[in-house]
């Protein structure tokens, strides 16, 4: 008999026997891995963390003890034991479970999350309005090793340990290997030193021997750091953390004593756990990078199933980067901790030296790029589009200010897809455009990504190259690079009812309306416009001499965004011209499938062509 189905709450959990936990831990990986085959999503962390989250819920008392997610990519096993296995098999798809823990969706998900080294500050605040309601519940932050290297979470660290409330933070380290510490000897010390008489006969020695003066208050600092000899946690300790650990992750027995120990220690802790990324899935503990994020696949093998034999446009852009750093030495990568989602590691493969994976750290990626330029280099920095949002005063204060010739690749611009609205990257147009001596160009196929990126390196200028997720149009990538003329759009073709100004990825979807169009009798002109700023005011009155209607279509929001540049062109030189603005509207976008998220937005051919009927164009 099967336990997971008999789980509908945490509660449910807390009543089966301890001896049940190890199978119910295998049907939770086996739903995982199941579900993860058919609808994609991130498998290496969820499993790695199975152990841990099923062992958080069966000794705190959730949902009024809190557990918060870090990024929440290893949520799954969470979400399954938290009333929404009937659900399950939807997550990721429209309509569906998101695959991030999110608010209005469970009472369990005590704050939303989807970006990096967030969840230590989203505790604290929730432990601190614990404490000023005079409740008594617990708060835990989940924070997977990689989350430490954005510097957000020392940030929430050093304010926690100044704060001194009860907070409980558990490290997921999920490397591949086991530390030599995580064993019999580490669980003892643990042990040990979490018991309530080891922490009160350190707290009496402490205090004694800061009644000595200056001696006193040094034989206080040695013996706390001889106690760190024995722990690898001595930067905690000293931002004012108690450090426990390492601990066998996956170990349910280990977690389980050690996690009740730790549940009444006060003020702020730290619980180092060590857990295998992919455990229980054979391809995915050998390849964990490559089963990090993945679509669909064979269970059996692990192959991806269904991908485009099209070129993606990082594909293009991989390419395009290490043709043109093979003829110029002075080119420089930088990525936040996304080499292969970026398309870097080609690049990190062929010139290592001139490769720089910061970390989770957008913000200085951005300011090293910037004196990487000071220094006359040519830095380039590869994000996705909505993780550059973590880097907006750089861009302004560091690069744009000083007119610094960094060169920003734009990733996952536009919608992505299942991960939902912590990652469509719909927001860059409108925050980047109001920036004085920025260059923002979008190209609408992967052939032009390639000839804007030699034209970005040539700028000498700060320049954003923004550029969608996935797979490209299926034109031919030319051999030549070429530069393209900053500022200038292209004329696709041209018609004397309407004109429609696109960019980016929406060239060609109003490149098939315009076909479309042509065979209800409205002739329809289409203008690959390439950069939105700065914008090409030449092209835009052409259009107004062809046609009486232009209407701007783009993937990002309409507030800010390209149509908004054309409308203020339109409105300083008092045009009359009737103008529609197609983008996204004024609300986030949720989780689906890109085809059918540009469906819903109206962003699609159809969707073009019918705003453009309901206008009475002709």
């Amino acid at each position: 008999m099967k336990v997971l189905p008999s789980i509908q709450t945490p509660h449910d959990l807390r009543l089966i026997k301890k001896e049940l936990l190890p199978t119910l831990c295998e049907e939770l990986r086996a739903s995982i891995l199941e579900t993860a085959s058919k609808n994609g999503g991130h498998l290496g962390s969820s499993l790695g963390a199975v152990e841990l989250i099923t062992a958080l819920h069966y000794v705190f008392n959730t949902p009024e003890d809190q557990i918060v997610f870090d990024t929440g990519h290893q949520a799954y096993a969470h979400k399954l034991l938290t009333g929404r296995q009937k659900k399950f098999s939807t997550i990721r798809k429209k309509g569906g479970l998101s695959g991030f823990p999110k608010r209005k969706e469970s009472k369990y998900d005590a704050f939303g999350t989807g970006h990096a080294s967030t969840a230590i500050s989203a505790a604290l605040g929730l432990a601190i309005a614990r404490d000023q309601k005079k409740e008594n519940h617990k708060v835990i932050a989940l924070v997977g090793d990689g989350c430490l290297t954005g510097g957000m979470a020392y940030e929430a660290m050093q304010n926690a340990g100044l704060l001194r409330t009860d907070l409980l933070v558990i490290l997921n380290d999920n490397q591949m290997f086991i530390s030599q510490r995580v064993g019999a000897l580490g669980k003892a010390l643990t042990k040990l030193l979490a018991t309530k008489y080891v922490q009160l006969a350190e707290e009496k020695a402490t205090n004694f021997l800061k009644r000595f003066d200056e001696f006193g208050n040094n034989a206080a600092k040695l013996a706390k750091r001889a106690r760190s000899i024995l722990f690898p946690g001595t930067l905690f300790e000293e931002m004012g953390f108690r450090y426990f650990g390492p601990v066998n992750g996956n170990d349910l027995n280990a977690l389980l004593e050690v996690l009740e120990t730790l549940k009444d220690v006060k003020g702020p802790v730290i619980l180092h756990t060590v857990t295998k990324k992919g455990k229980g899935y054979e391809p995915a503990e050998l390849n964990p990078t490559k089963f990090h994020g993945v679509g669909i696949f064979d269970v059996d093998t692990g192959d991806p199933l269904g991908k485009s034999n099209t070129i993606t446009f990082t594909k293009a852009f991989s390419k395009a980067l290490v043709k043109l750093a093979t003829k110029d030495s002075s080119i420089t990568a930088i990525t936040a901790a996304m080499p292969e989602g970026t398309g870097l590691d080609a690049f990190r493969e062929k010139f290592p030296a001139r490769y720089f994976d910061v970390g989770i750290a957008e913000e200085h990626a951005a300011t090293f790029a910037a004196g990487l330029a000071a220094g006359g280099v040519k830095p380039i920095v590869a994000l996705y589009s909505t993780f550059s949002q973590r880097c907006y005063d750089q861009i302004l204060h560091d690069i744009c200010l000083q007119n610094l010739p960094v060169v920003f690749a734009l990733d996952r611009s536009g919608i992505v897809g299942e991960d939902g609205p912590t990652h469509h990257g719909v927001f860059d147009i409108s925050f980047l455009r109001s920036i004085p001596n920025l260059i923002l160009a979008a190209p609408a196929d992967e052939n032009e990504l390639q000839h804007l990126l030699k034209t970005a390196f040539e700028a000498k200028a700060p320049f954003i190259l923004r550029y969608p997720r996935g797979a490209g149009v299926g034109i031919t990538l030319e051999e030549e690079l070429k530069t393209l003329p900053i500022g200038k759009g292209h004329w696709m073709r041209k018609g004397k009812d309407a004109t429609i100004l696109a960019i980016g990825n929406r060239v060609y979807p109003a490149m098939e309306a315009a076909e479309l169009l042509e065979k209800k009798g409205i002739d329809c002109g289409v203008v690959n416009m390439r950069f939105v700023k700065p914008l090409d005011t030449q092209i835009i009155d052409q259009a107004l001499k062809n046609s009486p209607h232009l209407i701007t279509v783009e993937d990002n929001m309409l507030a800010g965004g390209f149509g908004s540049a054309v409308a203020e062109y339109l409105a300083d030189k008092k045009s009359q011209v009737q103008l529609i603005r197609l983008g996204i509207a004024d609300k986030f976008v949720e989780h689906g499938k890109v085809t059918e998220l540009y469906e819903q937005l109206g962003l699609d051919a159809m969707g073009i062509v019918q705003r453009i009927m309901q206008a009475h164009i002709k």
